[in-house]
């Protein structure tokens, strides 16, 4: 069987950008990528279990390139289309064009036990059967709380975010929860991050990390640690939580807290200056990390 120190689960697809201000573009990617293209300025054994479609083909070039070793699966894949109605980076609406499957345990390959993300993007893409089979063979979870939460519209497919009645079940499964301060409100009923963090470990989160427009939190064994951005503009402001989750997961394998997210923080906040997934460097990241934060 392989060993891996992370694998990441999820969709790629393709998804229309529309901003408040300046021209739409079409971008592919989605959760996973994002998450992928951070982690893998590690040098860490890291695998990807995903569909993917033809359309697609050049993403797969992509993480092969960056040395990630891909399972993956033939599918049609979602696409979204993504507005921004204001200047405000964190309203956006979201509207779900094409979907797919759910995740089944057969999709997973023979590999070891390991750290496995659930990058999702789509609805109901990992259904608690899924997570519950991982924890059976071993594996340690890390979720992305956001693909339990979004439902669709049924006559305009935009898609929108409520509360999840086996919260407190999959808190309990996983050892790293990553939501958004948005989405944290509508599970937590609080606009307070520090409320917000409290709640969710009161529930059963082992280590919650919330994004949000200034930086990240993270709460574990009730310690609370923080870190701000210090990006420029906010022309890459898609895939800002992936892009955190997945540099810290791999930085949090043989680093402290305090330490992966700083690390994640600055890492992000290159990636936020320039649409796509992260494209720099290790020393980049560590030239960001002598400059303070925004705030």
């Amino acid at each position: 069987m392989s060993h891996y120190d992370i694998v990441f689960v999820g969709y790629l697809g393709t998804y229309k950008v529309v901003p408040f201000d300046g021209p739409s573009s079409v971008e592919s990617g989605g959760p996973v990528f994002f998450c992928v293209a951070a982690a893998s300025c590690f040098l860490k054994r890291i695998g990807m279990v995903t569909r993917v479609s033809e359309n697609e083909a050049n993403l797969v070039e992509l993480l092969k390139e960056a040395g990630i070793d891909l399972f993956m699966q033939r599918r049609e894949t979602p696409r979204y289309r993504v507005v921004f109605p204001t200047a405000k980076v964190d309203e956006r609406q979201v509207f779900l064009v094409k979907g797919g499957e759910h995740f089944v345990i057969n999709d997973m390959p023979p590999i070891e036990p390991c750290l496995i993300h659930l990058a999702g993007w789509h609805i109901h893409e990992f259904p608690l059967e899924f997570m519950h089979a991982l924890k059976a063979r071993g594996f340690r979870l890390s979720v992305d709380m956001q693909a339990f939460m979004f439902q669709a519209d049924s006559k305009t497919g935009a898609l929108y975010i409520e509360d999840v009645p086996d919260k407190k079940e999959i808190l309990g499964m996983a050892d790293f929860v990553k939501l958004d301060a948005v989405e944290a409100k509508i599970l937590t009923g609080t606009e307070v991050l520090q409320d917000q963090a409290d709640i969710l470990e009161d529930w059963g989160s082992s280590e919650t990390v919330i994004t949000s427009s200034n930086g990240v939190m993270v709460k574990s064994k009730g310690r609370t640690v923080l870190a701000e951005f210090n990006n420029r503009s906010n022309q890459g402001r898609m895939g800002r939580g992936d892009t955190v989750m997945g540099a810290y997961l791999a930085c949090r394998l043989d680093h402290s807290i305090e330490e992966s997210l700083r690390f994640a923080a600055a890492l992000t906040s290159i990636k936020l200056e320039s649409a796509g997934p992260f494209k720099g460097s290790l020393e980049d990241v560590n030239a960001r990390l002598c400059q303070p934060g925004r705030f």
